[in-house]
């Protein structure tokens, strides 16, 4: 187990969106799925209590804590895209699998997990600073998932 793990609570689907992530992010994997031991206020002995995984080399725990916590735009997980087809693809299994759409590139999974698929055309726009990084942002303001071509577009002027 890492030093640092990054602890998510679940209302019971911490398998499930391990699974997926695993499937769906390079370097990301399940590790390890642990039962309980015995019954707890929203679970039964031998349910799926946690579940220790990787999602894109960051170490995570799912909790399956029941319905105390919810899931906000607080925390999110930014997955940093080389191209168009990149960002289309994780959007497209994110918000294709139960998942909605947001603004600015982000994105929330049926797990009620945000994300934040950001292409590096629009990091770098947005460091270089000035009215390009102006112009870069009043673009991106108007978007769900993000559109390289027009990211580079509002880069040039």
């Amino acid at each position: 187990m890492a030093k640092n793990t990054i602890c998510l609570w679940y209302h019971g689907g911490a398998e499930a969106a391990a699974r997926f992530y695993a499937e769906t992010f390079p370097d990301s994997a399940v590790v390890a799925v642990r039962r309980a031991p015995g019954d707890y206020p929203s679970g039964k002995q031998g349910d799926v209590l946690v579940v220790e995984f990787t999602v894109a080399g960051v170490s995570c725990i799912g909790l399956n804590g029941g319905p105390a916590f919810n899931h906000s735009e607080a925390f999110s997980f930014q997955i940093a895209t080389d191209d168009q087809a990149e960002t289309d693809r994780y959007w497209s299994a994110i918000v294709g699998n139960g998942g909605q759409e947001n603004m600015c590139g982000w994105c929330k999974d049926k797990w009620g997990i945000s994300w934040q698929i950001t292409p590096r055309a629009l990091t770098e726009a947005m460091a270089a600073g000035g009215d390009e990084a102006k112009r870069v942002f009043e673009a991106m303001m108007t978007m769900k998932k993000i559109d390289v071509a027009a990211i580079e577009a509002a880069r040039r002027g």
